[in-house]
């Protein structure tokens, strides 16, 4: 081995292949990027590197190889929706984007040098998210209440459903019911007696605090003496964020 191919073997030794130190998180139908960098910076696109996903099969989500994409054995849900910058390739930047993000692509994700033989790994968290109905489940004479039910479908990961009174604070409900349909997403319902003693504005919250997600639905309860169902108003208001 001339002394060349031997400084160049040790310059690669000392490359480290650098990931995020904790989960990436997206919503569905967003645009993400899974970081990847060398570290020290250098140029990466006339070298050869994969981002897979071990659990599938063929498990190439993006290989790059001499200074183009190889599309030969990409998994076929990753066509057209993955990308590298190769601006940014030759200053070590091998990121991932990845296009229109489904329920589907949540996993594992490995960054990897043949070359080098050194990778990291890639968590990728995919959030969604749905309104929270709230109807009426019927009424509590002994108490003069009413009963509401709120319900919110298509969820991930597993959320939290709270019940607030007007000022913000819990309200004693019961247990919140939640089931994993087949399709993975989560579906999260509880009920909760108000009494009907004076007005009441109650708010249905689900959150996901690991995608910092919530839907509220907020329903006004008047305070009169008759229970007709029709005195109950619903208004519904959005949030994005806690």
């Amino acid at each position: 081995m001339d002394c060349l191919s031997i400084m160049a073997t040790i310059v690669r030794s000392q490359i480290q292949v650098v990931g995020p130190s904790q989960a990436v998180t997206v919503m569905v139908g967003d645009d993400i990027i899974l970081p990847c960098h060398l570290k020290p910076a250098s140029d990466a696109s006339g070298m050869t590197f994969e981002w897979a996903r071990p659990d599938l099969k063929p498990r190439f989500v993006h290989v790059w190889h001499e200074g183009q994409d190889l599309h030969v054995n990409q998994h076929s849900s990753f066509k057209g929706r993955t990308s590298v910058d190769i601006t940014e390739l030759k200053h070590g930047d091998i990121s991932l984007k990845l296009s229109k993000v489904q329920h589907s692509d949540r996993g594992i994700y490995r960054c990897y040098f043949p070359d080098l033989d050194k990778e990291i790994t890639v968590q990728l968290v995919v959030g969604s998210v749905s309104q929270a109905v709230v109807k009426l489940a019927g009424i509590d004479q002994s108490i003069s209440g009413v009963v509401l039910q709120c319900e919110s479908a298509g969820w991930y990961p597993e959320p939290e459903l709270l019940w607030l009174d007007g000022e913000g604070n819990l309200l004693s409900a019961g247990p919140t019911e939640t089931l994993r349909g087949p399709d993975d997403l989560y579906t999260a319902s509880s009920r909760v007696t108000v009494e009907k003693r004076h007005s009441n504005n109650i708010t249905c919250r689900v959150q996901q605090r690991n995608t910092n997600q919530s839907r509220e639905t907020h329903i006004h309860v008047p305070g009169k003496k008759s229970f007709d169902l029709g005195f109950v108003k619903v208004a519904i208001k959005t949030h994005m964020g806690f």
